[in-house]
Order: C-alpha cells, then sequence, then structure tokens
C-alpha cells in the first residue's frame, strides 16, 4: 500500500479559518506527559511534538483545566480524571509564551494546535445529582452567578490561547464534564433557563460558545466535543442528542464537532478497550455528519489507517480521532504514506495510557504517559539523550522472546550489536501470546507481530523451539547476555493442589488441559488474567465460578476496561463470590476461609478447578551464569513480574545500556 490508497486520508481539510494538512487527529488526551509546573515542558513537548513530527495533522495535546467558584474557605478538590481548583494555570503570567512555544513547535512541524477547555469538577454541577454511575460524590447546584463566573472562565482562557498561537479551541462537553452534565436529562434536574427539554439543557453550551466566539473572534476555529449517546440510565439517546446538537449548530458558531461514545465507567467507555473492534461505534459519526454542515471528527478505537480510511470513504466522518495509535507510534502517519504498514506498532487496546496517568488510581506526581506497546512513551528525552550507535559493536544474546527479551533484543540491534534470540516455545510472544488467546485480546498479537518484523528487518539471529542452557550460551562467546527467562505460575502449598482435575489458567488458555462442565476459578491475582480465564472458559459453554480473596475482581483493571469486562462476565453466567481463602481441595470439594474473620466454609460440585496466582520469577539460568559471561542483565518478568508496558520499557532500558 502507499499514499495513494490513503487519497482521503491524506488530503487537506479546511475547518473554519484553519487549514489541517491531513486528517489524522490526535484528540486531546490526558496522559501527563510532562507540565510539571502546570505549563508545556520539554517532555510535554517533545511527547506531543513527536506526532506531529511523524504526520498527525491535528494535535490536540492535553486538556486545560479551568478555574472554579468555589466559596471563601473551601479547599480545592482533586478526583480521578477531575478537579476542582480555585486558580488555574491559564491565568498565570507566563501562559501565553509558554504555550505559544508549543504551538510554534507543532506548527513548524506542519501540523494545528486545537486547544480543548474543561471543567470536570465533581464538586459541582446543575443540580445535586451524582455525574456519573461510577461515583458517589453529590456536586454543588451552580447558582446563576455562580455559572457566570464558570462562563466567563472559558471565555477568558480561550482568549489567552488564541494570544498564544492556536488554531482551533475545542469545548469539553462529554466525558462527565459540566456541559454534559447540562445536557443530560439524568444530571440536569432545573426548571430555570438552564434545564427542562432539550433545546433548555443547551442553554449553557450555547452560551459558552457565544462568549468565547467573542474572545478569539473569526480567525481560531471553534468546536465542540460530545458524546453521541449516554451509556447510563436516564441519560439522553443518539436521537436526543442529535436534538440538541442541532440546537446548538443553529447558533452558526460551529466550526467542527468531535463526538464519540461512551463514559468513564460503562459499555461502552468513550476509550473502548479491545473487546470491541476498531470503529464499532460509528453510528455516532454516521448520524453527526448527516445533520450538522461543519467538518466532524469521529474517535472509537480507530488504530489503523486502513480503518481511517474506510470511514471517511463511507462518509462517518471528515477527519479521524487516532490517538492512541499515535501514542503507539507516533510514526505511523508516514509509514502509512510510504506504505510501510508492516512497520506500524499498532495499538493493541490495553488502555494501560489512558486508563493510567491522573485516570487511574495512584497518586497523581507518580503518574507519567506509560503505552505497554511503545516504551518510548513517558521516557523520549531518556530516548534521545541515550540512543547511541554501539561502538565498539558487542555479540548479545538474549535468551526468552517475551515483551522484555524482544524489546532489548530490538534496541540493541538498531545500535549496532549482533544479536542472537534463543527462545524455548515455538513462537514468540511469551506471556502476551498466552494473553492474546483470551476472548477479545486477539489484538495483542499485533505486538508480537510488530516484534517479529522487526528481528527480521534488523537481522536478529533467532532461534525458536531450543532450550537455552549455560554451555549452549558460553559457546556463543557472548559480550553480554540478556535474561528475559519470564516467569512460572504460582503452586500454592495447599493439600490437593496436585490432584489431576486442579489446573493453571495459563494452562486454560492454551487449551493444555480437558476442562470439566462445572469449574471453580480460584483467583489471588487483581488484573486481568482471572476474567480473562473466566470468560475464555464461559465462552466455551462451562458453568463457571470465580472465587476471589478479596473485594472484588479486578480492582487493578483501569476503570475504562473494567465495566465491558464485568458486562461480559455477567453475560457469560459467571458467579463471582468475594472473600473467599482456598485452604486445600478434596476431590471435588473446595475448602475455604474468609479472609477478614477466618471463617471456615466449603463450596463442592466442580469438575475442575483452575488456579490463577499470579506468578514468580525464573532466575534459574542467570543465576547459572553468575561469574561465567562479562555482563548479564535480567529483565521482565524474569526480574519482577508486572505488566507488558514494565517489560517493555525494562528491555529498552538494557537494550540501552549494553
Amino acid at each position: 500500500m502507499t499514499s495513494s490508497t490513503f487519497e482521503r486520508l491524506f488530503s487537506p481539510l479546511t475547518v473554519g479559518p484553519m487549514v489541517v494538512p491531513n486528517r489524522i487527529c490526535e484528540t486531546t488526551n490526558t496522559i501527563g506527559a510532562g507540565r510539571l509546573d502546570g505549563l508545556p515542558d520539554e517532555p510535554f513537548v517533545e511527547h506531543h511534538l513527536a506526532k506531529a513530527r511523524g504526520g498527525t495533522g491535528w494535535i490536540g495535546a492535553e486538556t486545560w483545566l479551568l478555574d472554579s467558584p468555589l466559596p471563601a474557605g473551601a479547599a480545592d478538590e482533586h478526583f480521578p480524571a477531575a478537579a476542582s481548583i480555585r486558580t488555574a494555570v491559564y491565568r498565570r503570567p507566563d501562559f501565553v509564551e509558554r504555550v505559544g512555544r508549543f504551538c510554534d513547535a507543532v506548527h513548524d512541524a506542519g501540523a494545528v494546535v486545537v486547544s480543548q477547555l474543561t471543567h470536570v469538577s465533581f464538586t459541582f454541577g446543575p443540580s445535586s445529582l451524582p455525574p456519573g454511575e461510577g461515583y458517589d460524590w453529590v456536586p454543588h447546584a451552580l447558582t446563576d452567578e455562580e455559572i457566570e463566573h464558570v462562563v466567563g472562565t472559558y471565555a477568558a482562557a480561550a482568549g489567552r490561547l488564541r494570544a498564544a498561537g492556536t488554531d482551533g479551541v475545542e469545548i469539553h462537553c462529554a466525558h462527565e464534564a459540566l456541559p454534559q452534565l447540562f445536557l443530560s436529562p439524568a444530571t440536569n434536574h432545573r426548571t430555570d433557563r438552564w434545564g427542562g427539554d432539550p433545546r433548555s439543557r443547551t442553554a449553557f453550551v450555547r452560551e459558552v460558545l457565544a462568549r468565547v466566539r467573542e474572545a478569539i473572534g473569526a480567525g481560531v476555529a471553534l468546536g465542540i466535543r460530545i458524546g453521541g449517546w449516554e451509556t447510563r440510565r436516564g441519560g439522553y439517546s443518539l436521537l436526543e442528542m442529535r436534538e440538541m446538537l442541532s440546537h446548538v449548530a443553529e447558533t452558526g458558531l460551529l466550526d467542527f464537532v468531535n463526538v464519540d461514545v461512551g463514559s468513564s465507567h460503562g459499555v461502552p467507555s468513550y476509550v473502548p478497550p479491545s473487546y470491541w473492534a476498531p470503529g464499532e461505534l460509528r453510528e455516532a459519526g454516521r448520524a453527526v455528519k448527516a445533520d450538522v454542515d461543519v467538518p466532524v471528527v469521529f474517535s472509537g478505537r480507530v488504530n489503523d489507517p486502513v480503518v481511517a480510511e474506510e470511514l471517511l470513504a463511507r462518509k462517518v466522518c471528515d477527519l479521524v480521532g487516532m490517538t492512541r495509535a499515535g501514542i503507539a507510534d507516533p510514526d505511523f502517519p508516514t509509514k502509512a504514506r510510504e506504505g510501510r504498514l508492516a512497520e506500524m506498532r499498532r495499538c493493541i487496546a490495553c488502555n494501560r495510557c489512558i486508563g493510567e496517568a491522573v485516570h487511574g488510581y495512584r497518586p497523581v506526581p507518580l503518574a507519567k504517559p506509560t503505552c505497554s506497546v511503545n516504551p518510548v512513551v513517558g521516557h523520549e528525552l531518556l530516548l534521545k539523550a541515550r540512543f547511541r550507535p554501539a561502538d565498539p559493536r558487542r555479540r548479545v544474546v538474549v535468551v526468552g522472546a517475551g515483551p522484555a527479551g524482544l524489546e532489548a533484543a530490538r534496541v540493541a540491534a538498531m545500535r549496532g550489536h549482533a544479536v542472537t534470540l534463543i527462545e524455548r516455545h515455538p513462537s514468540l510472544g511469551g506471556q502476551v501470546r498466552i494473553a492474546a488467546r483470551a476472548p477479545g485480546r486477539d489484538s495483542f498479537e499485533d505486538l508480537v507481530i510488530y516484534q517479529e518484523h522487526q528481528m527480521e528487518i534488523l537481522g536478529v539471529d533467532v532461534h525458536l523451539g531450543v532450550e537455552a542452557s549455560v554451555d549452549g550460551v558460553l559457546a556463543l562467546e557472548p559480550d553480554a547476555v540478556v535474561c528475559a527467562t519470564g516467569s512460572v505460575p504460582i503452586l500454592p502449598d495447599l493439600p490437593g493442589v496436585d490432584a489431576p482435575h486442579v489446573v493453571q489458567g495459563w494452562d486454560v488458555l492454551e487449551d493444555r488441559v480437558t476442562v470439566g462442565e462445572r469449574v471453580a476459578v480460584v483467583s489471588q491475582e487483581d488484573h486481568m488474567e482471572t476474567p480473562s480465564v473466566a470468560d475464555h472458559l464461559a465462552r466455551r459453554g462451562h458453568h463457571v465460578d470465580l472465587l476471589h480473596r478479596w473485594t472484588a475482581v479486578g480492582r487493578e483493571v483501569d476503570r475504562y476496561t473494567l465495566g465491558t469486562v464485568m458486562c461480559r462476565l455477567e453475560q457469560g453466567g459467571v458467579r463471582i463470590h468475594p472473600g473467599l481463602v482456598l485452604t486445600g481441595v478434596d476431590g471435588d470439594r473446595l475448602e475455604l476461609v474468609s479472609p477478614w474473620t477466618g471463617e471456615p466454609s466449603t463450596r463442592d460440585g466442580y469438575d475442575t478447578v483452575v488456579l490463577v496466582y499470579g506468578s514468580a520469577p525464573d532466575t534459574d539460568l542467570h543465576d547459572r551464569l553468575r561469574g561465567l559471561v562479562p555482563r548479564r542483565f535480567l529483565v521482565g518478568s524474569a526480574w519482577v513480574p508486572r505488566q507488558i508496558a514494565e517489560a517493555t520499557q525494562h528491555g529498552m532500558r538494557v537494550g540501552l545500556e549494553i
């Protein structure tokens, strides 16, 4: 495929007063790429500029939070992906200069900047009703005076952005932001001018747009981001959204509409995980495009330029949000234009990127941009500083072809080292290959396919189906050995777990064991392995009881994925029993205790017991090579089992160090 294959995708488009060089958009996303002091800094600029240099035409960067009408004595409040703050950064004296430098850099790279303004605050809203079904915070109902304050913040910030050189301003009217709370019949129960019928519920949005247009004039594009329909009870439907959008559009103030579907916690979420097909929720884009006479952006797990071209050809939209695609591979537009699709590192929709940072539940100072398949994300400056051609060129042996070993081999080979890769399994991938066998997770294979192609084009000498031994490794006379030998499932030391009908979750996913009709999945794991195993069994017709040690399954699954995961388990008839710890297996009976009281109990009638207890590092080869090779490295799960991102990042750093 060449650029002619993507005739629409790489054609320019006029959006209000700005000309977008192509139809690829980085929609606004908050993944914490720098901005340690609140304004664009070097990590922020490098992260987003990489996408502009790679060919993305529309750079949305990260949203600008506005100041809240807090009463005297009330403290600022911070929530996952939301905050109430007394003073927003757009009021800082250096805001225009710092943002202006970022805009200039993006313009020099040939792209436009569209800046989003948002009030995402669960402290106040149109009515004192929880902002979403995933939250129990009850906000203060805004008074007319407070609404006037809020509207004024949009205008003030937009004026500062215009002075900084932004090409477009987008008002965030989705994802539990304040304008959506006004639009939604579930959260707006007002009876004054700001609530009531669909037209009245658009009054806030219309007022904001009018005031922003006054502030930015005709030289800056103005648009909104809106949800196609709400997935919560009592929310607006697609038809009602179209009615409200028509009232907004008749003001003549819109230059574009950016549409997606979903909430933070619902099904679907507005960041669709791997279970959703690329562009599956496109009906929202098609409906908006039929209703308005301005360009439409559609976002919804579009990770492939072929899918993007199809959306444009079928008139679903005029521009395509491909944010996660650009995180996974900032250079994917250039690769597509040049016909190098096999070299693209595709997003696998694991949601590690958007699901973490300020959207997750880690302390904000520790949050940083992360991508499972692209270890450079969040480390752009590290790579820029440390990537050097190998001097001298060394012989490197990598043992283990999981994500850590493959990334170490890739980076070392890119630097010019002679790399030999040894893998005991007949194919590459390690635990990623196992994860890809779970229902709805087949996109994980894209990482393996990418890495396999990289081994080929970089000339890595790959040996599959070979068990690495000390003598075999030493025979290669390596200057450095990277032990990426992964981890092995934990088998608890309990009575009866060595019985034939007690099996491991990995073996179930790989179809290496026979499973009976009634199955107990016993879990001490809090991420995706447990629901993946249960989903796999349920989809094959087994009756599944999921017994978990703590309060809930999937406590570490990101909020954008968890709703879909739990929906699938419910649809598959999986019965979840929290607060049960296994103490032994006696035939078809499980002996259990409460983790809180120690109260014993039993459950019986199981044909198969599946253990999902996590895994422990396999360091055997690394230990036996001690003192026998000049340098050795222990990477990925062989060091400590974590997730794909930690493995690829560790592999990258080792590849840079050799």
